[in-house]
């Protein structure tokens, strides 16, 4: 029988005695630490920390380590989560007509690599334009919408990220703007990808415009969603050098590869519970 791992992500005010008093009870509960990372953001004064932990005596079940820890928290004011790491995490992805992320996140999740539980796949397009996508035993909804409808559309993907208990959605190229009201809902639980072009070439045709622009570099970036359109604190980048010698279909296809590794990578760090929001910014304790 595989021994229950568990993983602790907090942050709070910096005061001394946070490390010590953390491991201290996970001492006196009788568990070893696997893995402890750590960051003291000395301009906002704030505390974060992740650690890796397991039982070593008596399996005490998450529920009463919680409860246990519950008094440390409170003593320094922390936010925190405890999670067991066999839990996977319900995840909904919402896609339009480019694929090329969801189809990867359904591979990486197929062969194991992402630890979660794909609830629905939601496009504002039919099904029958994934035709390469690995949909089996997935529930495919499709929310047509437009600018009369967007309301209504939202409203019913409200309902359903309900119904489906979706703990985490996934913006796999989703190319509808979140409503501030739905953006809100979805605060801290919700994760876009986008072309790092931003603000120099907005709208349609972004590697278009930077091909004539002559850039040489281009990138993606996954970024948490909030009521500022693709302002949100960033989980992830990344870029890949361009010459004079690539076209704008080069750049398409290039930047499709950094979308979806820069995207599978911010969906595994926040599965893996790596990301705490810091104001603004993000705190990404990386393997």
């Amino acid at each position: 029988m595989t021994t229950p791992s568990y993983v602790l992500s907090l942050s709070c005010t910096n005061v001394p005695g946070i490390v010590a008093g953390v491991s201290a009870y996970l001492f006196e509960a009788g568990c070893n630490i696997l893995d402890a990372q750590q960051f003291d953001d000395v301009e906002t004064g704030r505390f974060f920390m992740r650690i890796v932990f397991n039982p070593v005596r008596a399996e005490p079940g998450r529920d009463a380590l919680a409860e246990g820890f519950t008094a440390v928290a409170q003593r320094f004011g922390m936010d925190w989560t405890l999670r067991d790491r066999a839990e996977r995490r319900r995840v909904m992805l919402l896609v339009s007509r480019f694929d090329h992320c969801l189809n990867d996140l359904l591979y990486r999740w197929r062969i194991g690599e992402l630890p979660m539980e794909v609830c629905a796949v939601v496009s504002n397009y039919p099904r029958e334009i994934y035709g390469a996508a690995d949909l089996a035993g997935v529930p495919f909804h499709h929310l047509p919408i437009t600018p009369d409808t967007k309301p209504q559309q939202e409203a019913a993907l409200w309902r359903l990220i309900e119904e489906t208990g979706a703990e985490l959605v996934v913006l796999a190229r989703y190319m509808q703007i979140l409503s501030d009201d739905l953006s809100h809902k979805l605060s801290g639980r919700c994760i876009n990808i986008h072309h790092s072009f931003l603000p120099g070439f907005k709208g349609a045709r972004p590697y278009h415009q930077a091909h004539e622009r002559g850039v040489k570099l281009i990138g993606a970036t996954s970024h948490l969603v909030t009521g500022d359109l693709d302002e949100g604190p960033i989980i992830e980048q990344d870029v890949e050098r361009i010459s004079h010698r690539d076209t704008p279909d080069d750049l398409v296809r290039k930047g499709r590869d950094i979308e979806r590794r820069v995207l599978a990578r911010a969906v595994r760090y926040v599965l893996e519970d790596r990301v705490i929001a810091n104001g603004r910014k993000t705190v990404v304790f990386t393997d």
